[in-house]
This record gives C-alpha cells, structure tokens and sequence, in this order.
C-alpha cells in the first residue's frame, strides 16, 4: 500500500503541488487525471523519487520512504515509466529486458515480453535501445521492462505518448493483463478515456490539489459530460 501524506511541492516560486493525500490499495489500477500543469506528472515524480517533496510523507507499507533515492525504491518495489522513454547507447533491448528482470533470462522469454507489446521479437531483441528507435518503439520496449520486472508499484506517465491508435488499443490490453496477472497496484498519469474507463479508482488533481476521487461510474460522467468535456484538459505542462 502507498500512502502520500500532506505532500506540497514548489518551484521557481510557484507552488506545484498542496497538501496531497492519497492511499493505493494492493494490486489497484489507479489512473491520475486532470489538466496539463495542474501536477500530475509532478506527483508522480515525487512518488518514484526524482523528486523530494517540500513538504509530507511517502509511506509504502507503513514504511517512511520520502528520503529514499531512486535505486532504494526501485529495489522495494516501484517502477517509473517516463513520459519520454531513455534511450541507452550500446545496450540492446535483451541486456534492457534481462537487467529489468532480475534474472538470467533467456532469449525466448525476453521474446516473450516483446510479443506482449505487439512488437516482432526477432527484429528488436538484438537492436539498440538508441536514437534507430522511434518513439513508440522505445515506449513499448520500456512498457515490456516494467512487465519483466513484476513490482509492487509501477508507475506509467502518459503511457499513450507517441503511440499509433493499432498500439494504444494493445497497450490497453497489457495494462489489463498486468493487472489481473502480476496483482500488483499500477498507477498511470493519463487523460484517455479508453484508459480511465479500466481504472479501478480515478483521481482528479487540478492547481495541484486532488479535487475529486472515486470509481469510474463516480467520477467520468463529470469529466467527460457536456457541462464538463474538455474542463480538466486544458494548459501547460506540470
């Protein structure tokens, strides 16, 4: 379980993020939606630690994990996936796959992760995780990693970024058979609404307060009604 305690967050003189609270059940699909710049992406910073709050605490099981690095979560259990996936010179997508794992893994079950993300094995499982790459290549070989690594927490940051509409209906198909197979809680920032409507919880954050939580049926006839369409999904980036 994930507890964000009174998190505030600032910077450049501009507070991002007000007194969050925020509890995430074991093995719940949890979407973050809102408008761009009203902290969504910020708060998931702050959980996978890229980010330390000003202010607050981050509990996962009951433990205090708000000074912890990057490295200290990622080994207790939380995965990030970025935005904007990295790009990894001279490493290929099987060393990528294998290292995200934990294990020795073989070529045949590193194929297998591949073939979960809709990509041809034979042509990516020797390739460099570099700029020959596209953009939704590099986000699936990414989502294909997070898969590998089985953690108590992933985290996915607008994970239909650069994906063609063939790969964003088999990247919904993934999200749905992480969450029934590995049972493990997946949050994701997203907007999308084929995405929201598979969350078991939605959390609206706008001007960097949580103004809404509930189910689906509770919380997306306001989003996406006629009084209300569009309201959340305005501005910049934050």
């Amino acid at each position: 379980m994930l507890e964000l305690k009174n998190i505030s967050f600032s910077a450049d003189g501009k507070q991002i993020l007000r007194n969050i609270n925020l509890t995430i059940d074991d093995a719940k699909f949890v979407v973050i939606t809102g408008p761009n710049g009203g902290g969504k992406s910020t708060l998931a910073k702050v959980i996978a630690g890229i980010i330390t709050p000003d202010s607050g605490q981050i509990l996962l099981d009951g433990q205090d994990i708000t000074d912890w690095s990057i490295t200290e979560r990622a080994r207790a259990g939380v995965s990030f996936a970025f935005q904007q996936p990295v790009r990894f010179k001279g490493v290929t997508v099987k060393d990528l796959i294998t290292l995200a794992s934990g294990r020795d893994l073989s070529t045949a079950a590193a194929c297998d992760y591949l073939a979960e993300v809709g990509l041809c094995a034979k042509d990516y499982i020797d390739r460099e995780v570099n700029a020959s790459l596209s953009g939704g290549e590099l986000k699936r070989i990414e989502i294909a990693t997070v898969m590998a690594r089985k953690t108590k927490l992933t985290l996915f940051d607008e994970p239909e970024a650069g994906i063609d509409l063939w790969s964003f209906k088999n990247l919904i198909d993934v999200f749905e058979k992480m969450h029934d197979e590995i049972q493990a809680s997946i949050l994701i920032i997203s907007h999308q609404e084929r995405i929201l409507n598979i969350a078991d919880q939605v959390v609206v954050i706008s001007g960097g307060e949580i103004s809404q939580i509930g189910t689906k049926e509770e919380v997306l006839p306001g989003l996406f009604g006629i009084d209300t369409g569009c309201r959340y999904f305005q501005g910049g980036n934050a």
